[in-house]
């Protein structure tokens, strides 16, 4: 396994494809259909074909992307939480997502505050952006609690989605 970092309770590391039964559990969760949306991975193959084409890919090309975030004590895989490079925005932003039984824990607060670390220290990446649909409450509590401030209401290419963007 390759680790990315570790905070005092939880491990985070790259997405490997025998995370399928995870990727297929997060990205089929209440909150990620709501908040980030579905993205059609239904099966085993579809969600290594998301590893592989996303997460997998982005390490290899940009030195970072979504890694696992799994907690110290047992290993037990519990979101994912990384650095992402898109086409339509101007700087790399963070994301994050945990399975609901793991929510209002602290665990993102405190994996996304190292994240943002080691984006600045590690990656040298001097501007964190972040986006989030204005009715992610949470999402928004974190991202201000995490160094990030609002910048503007936009839509993505091809989309009549408004959704916040954030940077530091």
């Amino acid at each position: 396994m390759h680790y990315i970092l570790e905070t005092d309770r939880l491990k985070l590391r790259e997405f490997t494809p025998d995370d399928t039964e995870f990727i297929l559990e997060l990205l089929n969760s209440p909150g990620w259909l709501q908040y980030i949306g579905d993205r059609n991975i239904k099966t085993e193959e579809q969600a290594k074909n998301y590893l592989l084409n996303g997460p997998i890919k982005s390490y290899r090309e940009n030195g970072y992307g979504l890694w696992l975030v799994e907690k110290k004590d047992d290993l037990k895989a519990i979101g994912m939480c990384g650095i992402i490079n898109r086409d339509t925005l101007d700087n790399p932003d963070i994301g994050f997502a945990f399975l609901p039984e793991h929510n209002g824990k602290g665990y993102a607060f405190e994996v996304a505050s190292a994240t943002m670390a080691y984006a600045k220290e590690v990656l040298k990446l001097p501007t964190i952006a972040a986006i989030t649909v204005p009715d992610n409450q949470r999402s928004i509590k974190l991202l201000e609690k995490i160094g990030l401030q609002y910048v503007k209401t936009f839509c993505l290419a091809n989309s009549q989605e408004e959704l916040l963007l954030y940077s530091n």
